[in-house]
């Protein structure tokens, strides 16, 4: 019998290239133009929407390893624009975009299915400590079939990662520590395992030079990498942490799936969907299916 753990593993896995869709796709640059907003604030604004106009600090805490700084320049910049008009425009491009990558599976009568019961498991979830996941779950579902179904993804994503967050306090990374840590060199090869790389992690969380090398060497002191002029790699120890934070997570995230019978055959069920997005080649490492 698969444990919650194991399922809630599975589902991150493969779910996840379904959610950061609407973060990779061949359309941001025209949704950018739309809303005036650039890249950052476009990205800060979309996903942090369900958080309404609070204070830009309550994000930053709320998305962890991006830099304060982004945030407090990124965050009024959608606020200003309207984040009813930053969110519509969000759903508009996930329609275009999902439609197109679903094709014909867009219309299967399995997919309006699948969407209503991921989103009665995040139902019953508790969302105390989670705030980003609470958010999501307080805004309403999209009757479009496909924007269901993104919409039942984001709300258990963001709930495994507000307990990822946990999980990396616990383990005493900081924010930017965080971010070091996540991309250093692991010994071992782990297959499937989702990273950026530093460049774009800098590009993306707007950590300088000189912060990430700061976090490097903190790092460092605690045995957990070590750095040369080709980057990081984690030390044995490191290693032993990420593996830990990565348990920790997974049992995190599995009291969602407690008592949900039909958990493996769902997660089984997403997998033509998130194949058909994977196949429009628009996610990173992807590429356009061969025709």
């Amino acid at each position: 019998m698969t444990t919650s753990t194991a399922l809630a593993r599975a589902a991150y896995k493969t779910l996840e290239p379904f959610h950061v869709t609407a973060y990779f796709n061949p359309e941001l640059g025209t949704a950018y133009e739309d809303t005036g907003l650039d890249g950052h604030a476009w990205y800060v604004g979309a996903r942090a929407a369900p958080m309404g106009p609070c204070a830009p600090s309550v994000v930053a805490a709320a998305f962890y390893n991006f830099n304060p700084v982004l945030i407090e320049r990124a965050w009024p910049a959608a606020v200003a624009v309207g984040l009813d008009a930053v969110s519509d425009r969000r759903w508009a491009l996930l329609d275009s975009v999902l439609g197109t990558a679903l094709g014909s599976l867009a219309d299967d009568p399995a997919l309006a299915t699948l969407a209503g019961r991921l989103g009665d498991i995040g139902d019953t979830a508790s969302f105390a400590g989670r705030p980003l996941s609470a958010a999501w779950h307080s805004t309403e579902r999209p009757d479009v079939p496909h924007l269901a179904l993104w919409h039942s993804i984001t709300v258990l994503r963001e709930w495994r990662g507000d307990g990822h967050l946990a999980a990396l306090i616990d383990a005493e990374l900081d924010p930017t520590e965080a971010a070091v840590f996540h991309e250093a060199v692991r010994p071992t090869p782990q297959p499937g395992r989702r990273a950026l790389g530093k460049r774009i992690t800098q590009l993306t969380r707007q950590w300088s030079e000189s912060e990430w090398d700061s976090a490097a060497e903190r790092l460092a002191t605690r045995g957990l990498l070590t750095t040369s002029a080709d980057g990081e790699t984690l030390t044995d120890n490191g290693t032993a942490l990420d593996q830990h934070i990565e348990d920790r997570t997974d049992a995190m995230a599995s009291a969602v799936w407690n008592n949900v019978s039909d958990a493996e055959q769902l997660i089984t069920s997403a997998r033509p969907y998130v194949k058909a997005v994977i196949d429009a080649g628009f996610l990173p490492g992807t590429k356009t299916k061969a025709s």
